[in-house]
């Protein structure tokens, strides 16, 4: 476990990294001074459930179910003041499901799609 220290819009936030190896799909994990730790993502039979990092508007959808994708592929692309943030693949799979749909806004945590 390493701890550093990040500077956001002048304010300095303490963030806690530990590795994980690179197989098991898990998102590292992160855990914010003045922030509660994240949720960490249900497992479910059917795949990994990828979360919204931001709140903000799905601006693009650049995969269907069935879309075999590899690590680091843009998914969606969403829009946080008036930002275009890509999210993208953690993992090689396939889109299982899509939990959201264009135009749709989303809140930090919310699921967006689900690779298996």
């Amino acid at each position: 476990m390493k701890i550093y220290k990040v500077k956001v819009n002048g304010k300095v936030y303490e963030v806690e990294l530990e590795s994980v190896s690179e197989t098991s799909g898990t998102i590292v994990s992160e855990k914010k001074s003045d922030a509660p730790a994240p949720a960490a993502p249900a497992a479910s039979g059917e795949g990994t459930p990828l979360l919204s990092p931001i709140q903000g508007t799905v601006l693009k959808i650049n995969v269907s179910e069935g879309s075999a994708v590899k690590k680091g592929d843009v998914l969606l692309v969403i829009e946080a003041m008036k930002l275009e943030n890509d999210i993208v693949a953690p993992k090689d799979g396939v889109i299982k499901g899509i939990k959201v749909s264009k135009g749709q806004t989303v809140n930090s945590k919310d699921q967006l799609l689900i690779i298996g």
